[in-house]
This record gives C-alpha cells, structure tokens and sequence, in this order.
C-alpha cells in the first residue's frame, strides 16, 4: 500500500516514458520507503535489480551482484574479480534485454563500497562510457547512508561530477500523509492519537505498518515496543549500526544530545562524548544532521560559531525516556497512561513534532510567502540587568520584521493560560528585546492541540495554531 510520494511517482513516470537515459539517486533515512517506492513506481519489473550486502568485502559483494545477474537471466561463464568486470556482465544483461526501457535498480550501493574497492570508478565508467551514450536506460541508486550519498553520488567530484539526472531526497511523512496512511489501512485513529504515535516514531512509514486493528492505541504501543518478543523492542540496536559502518562514536554524539533538551555546542560535545576536537568529528556531525537524527541551529541574534547540536529523532527520544532502561512490564505504555514521566515527555515530543511541520504553522500563519529563519534563543538570568532568563524554543523571525515567539504545549483539552504562563511569557518578550536587542515586533503564539481557553489572559494572544492546522 503505498500512500502520499505523488511528486516522487510522477517524476519516476516522466522518467520511464522519456525518450532518453536517466541516473537516478534515491536517498534518505532507513526505513522511510525508497526501495518500497521505487518497486512500487515501476511495477516491480527490472532489467536488473540488486541490493548491497550489509556485511562483507569485495569479494563477497561482487559474489552476491553476480548472483543477481544470473537471477536477471544472465549466463555468468566466468566469475567477475572485480566490479569493472562485474559492470562489464552488466552491460550484457542490458544488451540482451527486450524491455522498451531498461530499469536498473542498485539498492544501498554505499554497503558495496567496502575499502580499497573499485566500485565508484567501474560505476563512473559504466554511465559515462556505456549508459549515457543510450536512450533506453533508467539507472537508478539507493542507499539509506544518506551521507555517502551525498558525498560519493549526489556531490561527486570526479567522473561523476554533474552527471546524476535527477535526485530524489524522499523524507519522513507529514502528519496529514501519516493520517492518509491510517484511513488507507482501515485503523480507527482520531488525531490525537495520530498525533501521539507521530511523537514516538515520526513519519517513518514502516514504523506506521505495524498498527494493528482492533487495538487502543496503548495497546498497539505495548505490542509494538514493550512486549518480550515485540518487533521494535531492539530497534535503537539497528536504527544506527544500519546507516554508519562504525557507529559507536555516532550513538556517543547522540546519547550526549539526549541529555539536554535545548542541545549543546560543539565544545559541550566534545566534553560529553570525548571525541577529539577534528574534522571527524564534524564529518560525523553534518552526517547526523543530514539523516536527519540531529539539527544545527544558530540561536537567534547569535554568532555562527556558537551553532548548537539539538536531538529531534523521535523514537531515540523516546528510546532514552523509556526504553533504554528495558523495562519488563508487558503493559508498560498502558500503565504509563497520565503519570508524570509520560505527561513530560509528551509536552516535549509535542515540540519536535511542531518543530517538523514550521509549514504548516507558517501556512496557518498566512506567511507562507514571507522569507523566515526559524531559531531557538535562550539566556541566562541576570536580576542586576533586569534579566530573568528565558529559553524559547522556537522563534519564527520574518522579513516583514515581526517575530513569532511561539509556546509549544500538548494539552488533552483545550489549554488554559494562567497568570503564571502569562508571567512567562512576559518575561521572555522583555529577555528577547533586552538582550537581542530587536527592534522587530513580538507575536506571543500558542501552538496546542485544541485551542485555547477564552481568557482574560488569552487576549494577548496574536495567534493560536492547534493540532489540525499541524495535519493541514
């Protein structure tokens, strides 16, 4: 059942129906659907398709693409020794084909790049010497490294410089495609349950298969993470081992974010994880980012050296909050129901969830054509200078020199401001314009799930955002 990606299959049908040849890559975070979507778009017929082995070296990933070619009909004589000869065979089973047009799929093409292989040079020649030179070609690569993909597919500074065709970047689901995706498989989720499935797993669709009709949403949870034999028990085990051939030092960086909710600099990093100050470490930092574990932002009126490292994948959160501790209570989510620890943790998942859909917000806004830079801001108490100290998660600042300082809060009903939260936000309006100094002006914005209590409080208001404008 494949839901939502109509940019991407319309594209990949262009593709198919083009009197010329294509290099494709396809790329994104483990689980998000590539090799779902690509099977699904050409209707699971290929020239030739092959998928990377996760483990092994040279010799045993050119065993195994050998093993795909005889599956594609090819008669292998003689085993390839190297991937130059492996793309060699390749080319034969082109050259034998009747399809119209050739597909080719490689699926995570970064596990057959083991070290000292020739995989990239055999594969730069394949295109530009035999591939390009045809109009009947669709290549297509994959890898869920998205890292790899980009430094060795999509940014190439070699013979493939400029040459991929197109470059698909598929991304983690929306709440409103996580809700199409509810309705197609017949589950009697309301929003709010969505909502709260969302703040666990995010928009990654294999996790959404795994709900099961019939079944609270509780229930669903306990059988998916919290029973013995579950199938997501161990799933933080894999979640990084599956994109970085080394991840110890990756799982450090992110154990260290897991720590501080607002994030850390790059010097905190360094004094958490005890990883050397280098450019490995910054490798490893823009690699996290961009399978979008992490994020980098500037705080706002601050220099860019001071970027800061935040968490954001929603199941680690939830991992280190609840998993980590491997908890043996079978029912353990359905117990959780209203305790603090969960109450906490969903004001917090809530954020990231808001953080993931600024689209929309800025869509409810009616600013969706306005140039914007969505920070964080923080600072520290100082009484002698009439500063309280205030932390701001996010900060919707706008050419049309206005800032929407917005607070983010998950509430069962609809959300009551009190003298206290209204203090609170007082007091981050007077922060932000003492110590930032802007001249900008400040929009207090409430971002809940069902509105707001009518108040005498709530009049100060400019804008409130609920949880259906987030599946807008």
């Amino acid at each position: 059942m494949l839901v939502g990606r109509e940019k991407e299959l319309h594209l990949l049908h262009d593709i198919q129906n083009d009197d010329s040849s294509h290099f494709v890559a396809v790329y994104g975070r483990r689980r998000v659907g590539k090799t779902f979507l690509i099977r699904e778009a050409f209707g699971y017929r290929f020239a030739f398709q092959h998928a990377g082995l996760s483990e092994g070296g040279m010799k045993e990933q050119i065993y195994a693409f050998t093993s795909s070619l005889k599956d594609a009909g090819y008669d292998v004589k003689k085993q390839p020794q190297n991937w130059l000869e492996a793309f060699e065979a390749l080319k034969d089973v082109i050259r034998l084909s009747s399809e119209k047009k050739k597909i080719i799929f490689i699926d995570e093409l970064s596990w057959m790049d083991t070290q000292k292989s020739d995989l990239m040079v055999a594969l730069e020649n394949f295109w530009n010497g035999f591939a390009s030179a045809r109009k009947d070609i669709v290549l297509i690569v994959c890898a869920s490294a998205t890292s790899w993909m980009l430094s060795k597919v999509v940014h190439n500074k070699g013979g493939l410089y400029n040459r991929l065709t197109e470059q698909i970047h598929l991304r983690t689901f929306c709440l409103r495609e996580c809700e199409a995706y509810v309705k197609a498989a017949g589950l009697a989720l309301n929003r709010n349950q969505i909502l709260q499935y969302y703040m666990i797993f995010g928009g990654v669709p294999y996790y959404w298969g795994f709900l099961k009709k019939g079944l609270s949403l509780s229930q669903n949870i306990d059988s998916i993470v919290f029973e013995k034999d579950a199938p997501l028990r161990d799933e933080f085990k894999y979640l990084y081992a599956s994109v970085f051939k080394k991840p110890e030092n990756y799982v450090k960086i992110i154990e260290a974010l897991g720590t501080k909710k607002v994030g850390m600099t790059r010097e905190e990093i360094i004094t958490a994880t005890k990883i050397p100050n280098s450019g490995d470490l910054t490798t490893k930092l823009e690699e996290l980012e961009s399978c979008g574990f992490i994020r980098k932002y500037n705080a706002f009126g601050m220099k860019k050296k001071n970027a800061i490292y935040q968490l954001m994948d929603c199941f680690t959160l939830f991992y280190f909050k609840f998993l980590k501790s491997e908890p043996t209570d079978e029912h353990f989510w359905t117990n959780q129901i209203n305790t603090p620890a969960a109450n906490t943790w969903l004001g917090l998942a809530f954020e990231r969830v808001c953080m993931e859909h600024v689209d929309q917000i800025k869509f409810k806004l009616g600013i969706s054509g306005v140039l914007t830079e969505v920070n964080s801001w923080y600072c520290k108490s100082d009484p002698d200078n009439g500063i309280f100290g205030s932390q701001i998660d996010m900060l919707i600042a706008r050419k049309d020199q206005v800032i929407n300082l917005c607070e983010m809060k998950y509430s069962q009903s609809e959300y009551t401001i009190t003298e206290k939260v209204d203090r609170s936000i007082r007091n981050k309006i007077s922060d932000l314009r003492v110590v930032s100094g802007t001249k900008y002006a400040i929009y207090p914005t409430l971002i809940t799930t069902y509105g707001v209590v009518e108040n005498s409080y709530s009049q100060e208001l400019q804008s409130v955002v609920t949880m259906d404008d987030l599946f807008a």
